[in-house]
């Protein structure tokens, strides 16, 4: 009997550890791995570099301007007590040919005062999305290459620079973004000295029928105020193909004051495959922004992106 006690006991044990996760140091981060990871023996350094020097997600976007695609556009702009102030809705069509582009308007509502009476957007957030997603006048010398694709504020200024800004914090999420007043390297989350103030997590799991790693980022919840200070980005969740590493979808939130210049913004961003192209299918963003001698915004948008194809 004691013998079949004993070997219940260490049964018993056995399991609960093997139901435990593992954390693993690697360069002053502690990264926490599910029991699948542990078992997959995964090189967790090896990991995170991968996911630094990513580029799938940008190249997503970028795959955009060489393919033919419709998209539904919905933007709304809200006041403080977070009513409709301003809204628009469309279909849009993009051809694309021999590296140029333009949009075409199947249809298009607006309400409120999402225009100016020359026909200008009074947002810079529904500037942002133009600048994102249309070209109304044909556009030649496109492509899709990222290394030739510099994001940069060089040359740039007011909402242009803006403008340029937020796109770093969209598609490089974590590498530093120059001209944002004392920002300094808050957004370099992967460095050792802002690593750690988060909490590393690695599991593989399915979505969508895909089996994934999941890397998920997130503050750690024991921050003094003046680490909080030091905090840009809250969090961040990136699902990537367990076979190609391509990131299928990414969600995240980032804030920020700095009294000129501050923002609180989440965004949702799911991929899809359009023949050999990731493309973004749906993007889902809800931000506030305020900039030094401009109203405050507060926008939401989703565009939806469906038929894409050369």
């Amino acid at each position: 009997m004691k013998f079949l006690l004993t070997c219940f006991f260490l049964h018993s044990c056995i399991v609960i550890y093997a139901q435990q996760k593992d954390t693993v140091e690697t360069e002053g981060r502690i990264v926490t791995l599910s029991e699948v990871m542990v078992r997959s023996g995964t090189n967790v350094t090896g990991f995170i570099d991968r996911v630094r020097a990513d580029t799938t997600f940008y190249k997503a976007f970028r795959n955009l301007r060489i393919l033919n695609y419709s998209s539904l556009n919905d933007i709304r702009m809200m006041n403080k007590k977070g009513k409709l102030k301003a809204s628009l809705y469309s279909r849009t069509k993009q051809d694309a040919w021999q590296g140029c582009r333009i949009t075409h308007k199947v249809e298009e509502k607006h309400t409120g005062d999402f225009y100016d009476k020359k026909g200008r957007y009074n947002y810079y957030t529904a500037e942002l999305y133009d600048g994102l997603f249309f070209s109304f006048d044909t556009v030649c010398g496109e492509h899709n290459r990222v290394k030739d694709a510099v994001l940069s504020i060089k040359g740039k200024s007011g909402i242009a620079k803006h403008k340029e800004q937020l796109k770093m914090l969209f598609f490089n999420p974590g590498s530093d973004i120059p001209g944002i007043p004392l920002m300094g390297d808050k957004v370099q989350i992967f460095d050792p000295e802002h690593a750690k103030l988060y909490d590393f997590d690695i599991d593989i799991r399915e979505r969508a029928g895909v089996q994934c790693y999941v890397f998920s980022i997130t503050t750690k919840p024991t921050l003094s105020g003046f680490e909080e200070g030091k905090i840009v980005v809250d969090e961040m969740v990136t699902w990537f193909d367990y076979k190609s590493f391509e990131v299928l979808a990414r969600n995240y939130s980032m804030s920020y004051n700095a009294g000129i210049y501050n923002f609180e913004v989440a965004m949702e961003v799911e991929m899809t495959h359009a023949g050999k192209y990731l493309v973004p299918s749906v993007i889902r963003y809800n931000g506030n922004w305020g900039v030094a001698f401009k109203k405050k915004e507060r926008g939401v948008f989703t565009a939806t992106i469906f038929d894409a194809k050369e």
